[in-house]
């Protein structure tokens, strides 16, 4: 290798540590994950996402407060959007999930929803829609993950999805 090659190397490298995170997130994604314990009756549902891919959608999530998560009229708006735009049923029946605690931590968002069915109901089919922050980015992937009885099994859903079911028994 000659010096002259080393030396655009080394003037390189500086560029390509900044450009690398920049590529590392070129998406806009979710993770939601759903827990169901059919002995107990308990549903948990927790949403996650990025803030820097939900502050754009605050302009049309809450249109009279800030695009800012710092305003609390705009975190109110975007819990109520999560809970309207997320439907849960299992084996036909509608569960209704109420939120519990929003968890934000630098870029990382977490809102933690609560629900409940009847305790003891072997699960069989469970049937999810959502349709989060519609028109912001055409981009936009929501994994969803459901668990019960140890075993998970995961959807996703991108902009015009429908509704998606998973089966836990035959």
């Amino acid at each position: 290798m000659n010096r002259r090659t080393v030396l655009a190397g080394l003037v390189a490298l500086p560029g390509l540590a900044v450009a690398a995170p920049a590529l590392a997130h070129r998406g806009h994604a979710g993770l939601t994950v759903i827990e169901i314990d059919a002995a107990g009756g308990g549903i948990s549902v927790v949403h996650r996402f990025y803030a820097h891919d939900v502050e754009p959608a605050l302009v049309t999530v809450a249109p009279d407060a800030q695009p800012s998560l710092d305003d609390p009229r705009a975190l109110e708006a975007l819990v109520a959007h999560l809970s309207q735009r997320f439907r849960l049923e299992v084996d036909g029946h509608r569960v209704a999930v109420s939120h519990g605690q929003t968890h934000l931590a630098g870029d990382n968002m977490r809102f933690d929803f609560i629900g409940s069915m009847e305790p003891g109901t072997a699960v069989g089919i469970v049937t999810v829609d959502l349709d989060f922050f519609p028109g912001v980015h055409d981009d936009w992937e929501q994994q969803v993950n459901v668990r019960t009885a140890g075993v998970t099994r995961t959807v996703v859903f991108r902009p015009g999805s429908q509704a998606q079911s998973v089966r836990f028994r035959a």
